[in-house]
């Protein structure tokens, strides 16, 4: 068990640091490169390589000082010989291209191998899986996507074994055909940096310090990775070697393979689970993505026939409606206005908000339901096939700098036995309060910013309006119809708003790693859990809060000409277009979402490249030399330390633009279509060519990103049920065209949207302003002496003059009976599909099932039996009739001696 093992390893230590370490810069020897740039093993080409060590020798650097170097070769000496006492084979290699830098090989011999396999509970195989598999509804059209699958001649189906747990004792009930072959290289490399991860290089009295990481950034070792398997683009010549990485290089991440599936289970294999269920993860919901972006463009389509159609556009570019419409002035510096100048606008205007829109928001809150739930079923398939359904069960081992902090003891609640840890209850509080307190300090700073955005907004726009709305600029037609004050404002404070996005982004990406470090959480799943909730809730706010303040903020508190709403006292706040701020929104997403996938595929493509590139330049001078392929792969990149956390960060971040404000931007779904079929092959592409190879992790599924990803759909439903209601214009339409009563300011012809302009447009008397608005050099049909502007309130004269009118009251009620309408109906459609959709197939259940039953019939009950049928009685050396139905019935239950 890990805690007998952890107490063996702490008395070795003990043991070890009395032993007088001999003289000497390596403890392991040294040996010269053989020659074969493609050998994975010892210059004996018999013991494989499972991981490697780069070191620099500090003898050769005279800048440094020499009490540094000297701590950094003791500890490097005392942390191999720990290894050697472990068990643990090393040998080292002088590098070929730099006489400053040594490669050292690390090999795990097959005892040592079987003893942390049975630590870490890795399942291996204990019998060829024997249920009849049932034939796939898909089989007669299999010939259809037979084109897009692997190529089966280089990519072959992996055999289906049933798995337990590994027991170093119970080694005869396991299928071993081949011990080299047994545990695979993702195997090996996984327990050997559990073992370098725990190793001690420094022992003072009581105070341990141990770990490979540790050592990596005090500068003892440049380097620590498993090595790949072969050249990206060229097959191995090694014999007895697959070449794996060329097979995910031609199947996967090659640009010709676009448009074939994903090699799920070689990518498992080669990456460990962790990377697998990513990739799996990835393809399904770009998948899922295929119809959303099919229903999407449809909608997209439908408005862009029908804008020039639509009778609300119509009227607004008609010069007899209204041309003849003087708006009022949307602020105190800006000039009285023309309806007919916002044309083009409100063409665009109604490509997104439309009918079909509100279909389509719909639409997306069921298919969200049925992507979370389908996914599930997925996961629950790969668990079992991947042999990870009861890893969250099993005793995952502390972090190795969580051990390093221990130095308080506590009885453990579940075992009774006194263990150690890092702090006191009030010091977790204490940390835990800080971090909170930290996320809590940069989320008002995120806010701060959108308050300075909205500042900068209503400056901007009253300088527009003065420079667009001016005489010279009049008379331009582009400039009229195309650049108007709101359109150039909005464009610019996106971009600025992105801007702003990806600075906060990068400062608080360090912040959040600092906290979680000081948090010191106990597992590494539980680390990765504190930063992916500290990283997303600040992602989240960063992210949407321009989208939410343009959705359900802006022009919401305006008033109306006479009495106008200020901002800071001074700023009168910002309106919308006189068809609702739901271009704007749009303008919004379509920046950040295309900004966004410009930046992380620079970030994610060209930025590894130009660092590769730099540095075969440097080494160019021993470009002709054949290089060992550890030394090819310590050119290539080395990867983050978070792993995956930044691609599913940028997924979910994704997944939130899609789903969150799709009302307004149907879209989306296509951009993130395309955006995801790229990011396969170029996150395929990158871990192959680009990146050392990732040290192999076990994982169950996509952790806390489930949760995330379910707090998200369902926030999703009341979003895009609030854009329909108060963003867009839909819902005062649908109130005017189903109305069966005349409205003020308009007549109604009944079923019909003629006059909707007219009805939908207040009217107030010029006199009335408190600041009576410049009216030079400004072009209008005829005088006047009222304006128009969008409200619902009552006219001058009025005994309510000003005050909202029934009709506002009307169409609130209907925005409000639409959001519960929607949501119950939404709500319940999720509901019912969760319900009747299983999480788990039931062909898994039942292989899971007849797992358990061959495990405890082959590593428990027959190992019981056997020691029982040993047992003989006093007096006699015979087995008794007892034991011989014993032994019988141990034949028919044991599916062994069945096959025989």
């Amino acid at each position: 068990m890990p805690f007998e093992m952890y107490n063996i390893m702490e008395e070795e230590e003990y043991e070890y640091q009395a032993v007088d370490l001999p003289d000497g810069p390596c403890f392991c020897p040294q040996v010269e490169f053989n020659g074969n740039p493609d050998s994975l093993y010892f210059s004996d080409g018999v013991r494989r390589i499972d991981f490697i060590l780069v070191y620099e020798d500090e003898d050769k650097k005279d800048f440094e000082k020499r009490h540094t170097i000297q701590r950094r070769m003791r500890r490097r000496e005392y942390f191999e010989a720990s290894l050697m006492k472990m068990g643990i084979e090393l040998e080292a290699t002088p590098s070929v291209l730099d006489e400053k830098l040594t490669f050292v090989k690390v090999h795990m011999p097959w005892d040592v191998l079987c003893t942390y396999a049975e630590v870490l509970h890795i399942k291996l195989p204990i019998q060829p899986n024997d249920l009849s598999s049932r034939p796939s509804a898909w089989r007669y059209v299999s010939w259809v996507t037979k084109p897009f699958n692997p190529s089966e001649g280089r990519i072959g189906k992996e055999a289906e074994f049933f798995t337990a747990a590994f027991e170093k004792d119970r080694l005869d009930n396991f299928f071993v055909k081949d011990k080299d072959t047994f545990f695979t290289q993702a195997m090996r490399s996984r327990m050997a940096f559990y073992i370098l991860s725990r190793a001690p290089y420094e022992i003072r009295g009581s105070i341990k310090k141990f770990g490979i990481n540790k050592l990596l950034d005090g500068g003892v070792y440049r380097a620590a990775y498993p090595l790949h398997d072969s050249r990206f683009n060229v097959q191995s010549a090694e014999k007895g070697c697959n070449s794996e990485r060329f097979l995910l290089y031609e199947e996967w991440a090659h640009p010709k393979s676009f448009y074939k599936m994903q090699p799920l289970d070689l990518i498992r294999k080669y990456y460990g689970e962790k990377i697998g269920i990513y990739f799996a993860w990835l393809g399904f919901y770009t998948v899922m993505l295929m119809l959303a972006a099919i229903v999407g463009l449809g909608c997209f389509i439908y408005g862009f026939k029908t804008q020039e159609t639509s009778t609300w556009s119509k009227e607004v570019c008609d010069p007899e409606i209204g041309g003849k419409i003087v708006m009022c002035p949307q602020c105190d510096t800006c000039k009285y206005w023309t309806l007919n100048s916002t044309c083009n606008t409100s063409k665009k205007l109604c490509i997104f908000d439309n009918f079909g829109t509100l279909v389509f928001a719909v639409f997306m809150s069921v298919w969200v339901t049925l992507f979370l739930e389908f996914w599930k079923r997925y996961q629950a398939e790969l668990e079992y096939q991947w042999d990870t359904v009861e890893f969250l069960e099993q005793e995952e081992p502390p972090r190795p700098e969580y051990e390093a902090k221990c130095i308080y003891e506590r009885n453990n609640p579940v075992t009774g036995v006194k263990e150690k840890v890092p702090y006191t209850a009030c010091g977790r509080c204490f940390r835990i309060s800080l971090g909170i307190g930290t996320v809590l300090f940069w989320i008002m700073l995120i806010l701060a910013s959108i308050v300075a955005i909205t500042v900068y907004r209503l400056v901007v726009f009253i300088t527009f309006s003065a420079k667009l709305r001016n005489h010279n600029l009049m008379d331009f037609e582009p400039i009229r119809e195309y650049v108007t004050p709101q359109m150039a404002t909005s464009v610019t404070a996106s971009i600025i708003s992105f801007v702003v996005i990806m600075i906060l982004n990068m400062l608080y990406e360090k912040v959040a790693i600092w906290i979680t470090d000081f948090e010191l959480p106990r597992t590494k799943t539980d680390y990765e859990n504190s930063l992916t909730l500290k990283m997303f809730l600040f992602q989240f706010v960063n992210y949407y809060s321009s989208c939410f303040y343009i959705a359900f903020f802006k022009g919401k508190a305006v008033g109306y000409p006479g009495d106008p709403v200020y901002l800071l006292g001074k700023y009168r706040n910002e309106e919308c277009d006189p068809g609702g701020c739901l271009i704007e929104l749009t303008t919004q997403l379509a920046i950040i979402m295309g900004g966004k996938a410009i930046w992380n595929n620079i970030q994610e493509v060209l930025m590894p490249w130009v660092k590769n590139l730099i540095f075969r330049y440097c080494t160019r001078s021993g470009s002709e030399k054949v290089k060992p392929r550890w030394e090819q792969d310590y050119q290539l990149q080395a990867c983050s330390k978070l792993g995956l956390f930044y691609e599913y960060l940028e997924m979910v971040i994704q997944f939130g633009f899609v789903t969150l404000f799709v009302a307004s931007f149907p879209l989306a779904p296509v951009l993130a279509l395309i955006n995801n079929l790229c990011e396969i092959r170029v996150d395929a592409w990158k871990f192959t060519t680009q990146f050392r190879r990732i040290v192999p992790e076990k994982a169950q599924d996509i952790g806390a990103w489930q949760p995330i990803l379910q707090g998200v759909a369902i926030l999703a439903v009341a979003s895009n049920a609030m854009i329909i209601a108060f963003t867009s214009d839909m819902i005062p339409r649908l109130v005017y065209y189903w109305s069966f009563s005349v409205y003020p300011y308009g007549e109604h012809a009944n079923n019909t949207m003629e006059g909707y302009i007219n009805s939908s447009l207040s009217i107030f008397n010029i006199s009335d302003f408190k600041r009576n608005p410049r009216n030079t050099n400004i072009l209008l049909p005829y005088n006047f002496t009222t304006c128009r502007y969008r409200d619902f309130r009552y006219p001058p004269g009025h005994p309510r003059e000003y005050e909202q009118n029934a009709y506002y009251w009307h169409v609130i009620a209907a925005k409000m009976a639409f959001i519960i309408v929607v949501e119950h109906i939404v709500y319940f459609t999720k509901f019912i599909l969760s319900y009747v959709i299983p999480d788990v197939p039931y062909k898994v259940k039942e292989q899971m099932k007849r797992e358990k039953y061959l495990t405890q019939v082959i590593l428990h009950e027959t190992n019981l039996k056997l020691v029982t049928r040993r047992l003989k009685p006093a007096g006699g050396d015979d087995i008794t009739s007892a034991d011989a139905e014993m032994t019988k019935e141990e034949m028919e239950m044991n599916p062994k001696t069945q096959n025989n």
